[in-house]
């Protein structure tokens, strides 16, 4: 197949396509039937150093480059996404596993990044500040932060390093990439299509391999001055603690628990619509889908007949396969958490009104489900579920709801249907979350911020912000004017 062309099975550092030092490979399977696909290095310490060294040497001279030929390379490396967009997400779907049409979508968004990128960057402005005194002034400019470590993640291989990518290069930092070890394909064919859009040897290097090993030695290098980590909260809080040893500046996009509520005068049409594309989009395997349905009293009942009937009309497959509208999990843990999800609801009298078992199709496919009861002593009331279940809890009042979805370590995303303009504005000042979502179950674009609050993370992706991430501030005084 095309998308073959875009298969590396080797790591990129300094401008050179290599294995691991030890020969050790990794294998790389096809959610779908288990089948290897291919394999990737397995590298680690060694050859993370050999690729932070090479981005160090590489940054000075990048740094310096003019900003139109920076940004020139940018909307190079946009359209070499848009032009193989096709190939890429065949790549992403066989190697993860999702619908080709959300594949699809997801190159184009990461295309999209690049070139927001590469327009914001003409706008990393400073400024000049009244000074207190005469014969004084005061300037304020910002400056490229130097080598940038990025962990990605499995569930959005692509544009999860699309984000982090742009506004690095845009503003001249280096990078260094570890994408994930489920799915390192999407990840290395952006080291591929930096090199084919002709950006300089050490400027973007992939490894792939240990986890702990890359992000250890990526934290121990004084040379890498900030960390980009996307994934749970638990590795997110081991990288911010290990930060402090060298000082590095951090940005974390870490779990989430999403509540989606959905008040008596939403248009209940449009509230199951925007539920189906927040819950079910990638099997439910993303930071934030909704995880928690909280439904007014008035109109449980009517949403949750509608959702059933929506949910169990999901065409599930292979992400190839024409209409396929869910495909399977990543691997069989994820498939076993939501087991232990639907047996801990079942037991304390949820009912499972559509799906709650394994899919017919076998191997990591599981129903797309649905359980009403739910309350907050379940497990996913607290927990992330990762996968395709949709709770339903019942509540009464406004108060009520924003209370049950701020009770959660949580801050993320969250979203609410209504149609009163005064409970929306109440809902922003009330909601502990990054972002929301007000009549719409799919708020992520490239011009806004992309980010949490609480154990949900640090820093932005996306909008003006996003580029501030990856530049540090200096102030000069000029005397004697």
């Amino acid at each position: 197949m095309a998308f073959q062309t875009w298969m590396k099975e080797a790591n990129l550092i300094g401008g050179a396509w290599v294995g691991a030092d030890s020969g050790k490979t990794i294998d790389v399977t096809n959610p779908v039937d288990g089948a290897v696909i291919g394999t990737v290095p397995g590298g680690g310490t060694a050859e993370t150093e050999r690729a932070i060294a090479a981005a160090a040497e590489a940054f000075s001279a990048f740094r310096d480059m003019s900003l139109m030929e920076r940004c020139g390379l940018l909307w190079k490396l946009h359209d070499a996404l848009m032009d193989n967009q096709k190939d890429l997400a065949e790549l992403l779907t066989v190697e993860m596993g999702k619908p080709l049409a959300e594949s699809m979508g997801e190159i184009a968004i990461g295309a999209q990044y690049v070139r927001w990128f590469a327009e914001e960057a003409r706008r990393a402005k400073g400024e000049i500040v009244p000074a207190g005194v005469n014969g004084r002034r005061i300037l304020v400019t910002k400056h490229a932060i130097g080598v940038v470590g990025m962990v990605t993640p499995w569930n959005f291989p692509s544009s999860m390093l699309a984000r982090k990518v742009a506004p690095a290069l845009a503003v001249g930092c280096t990078v260094v990439a570890k994408p994930a070890t489920a799915t390192p394909y999407s990840g290395l064919a952006w080291g591929a299509l930096a090199e084919e859009v002709g950006y300089p040897a050490g400027v973007v290097n992939v490894v792939t391999g240990s986890a702990r090993e890359i992000a250890g030695a990526m934290m121990a290098a004084p040379e890498v001055r900030k960390i980009t980590f996307t994934g749970s909260t638990e590795v997110g809080k081991e990288l911010i603690r290990q930060s402090a040893d060298t000082v590095k500046k951090v940005s974390m996009e870490l779990g989430g628990n999403a509540p989606f509520v959905v008040f008596d005068d939403a248009d209940l049409d449009a509230a199951v619509e925007g539920a189906m594309v927040s819950k079910f989009r990638n099997a439910g395997q993303t930071c934030v889908c909704a995880n928690r349905i909280y439904v007014q009293a008035a109109v449980h009942d009517a949403f949750v007949a509608k959702l059933v009937e929506k949910t169990r009309a999901l065409k599930v497959g292979d992400g190839l396969e024409s209409g396929v509208e869910q495909g399977p999990m990543i691997d069989m843990d994820a498939v076993e958490k939501v087991e232990e999800f639907v047996a801990d609801a079942r037991a304390q009298g949820g009912e499972i009104v559509t799906g709650g078992a394994r899919h017919s199709n076998g191997g990591t496919f599981f129903e797309p489900t649905v359980v009403t009861g739910a309350t907050q002593a379940m497990k996913f009331a607290t927990e992330e579920i990762f996968g395709p279940l949709a709770p339903v809890f019942r509540f009464e009042t406004e108060a009520e709801a924003i209370a049950m979805a701020n009770d959660t370590v949580y801050g993320l995303a969250c979203y609410a249907y209504t149609k009163d303009l005064g409970r929306a504005f109440r809902l922003n000042e009330g909601l502990q979350y990054g972002m929301i979502g007000i009549n719409s179950g799919l708020i992520t674009t490239v011009e806004a911020p992309f980010g949490g609050v609480k154990d949900s993370g640090l820093g932005k992706e996306g909008g003006s912000q996003g580029l501030e991430d990856y530049l540090e501030t200096k102030y000069v005084c000029i005397d004697g004017i």
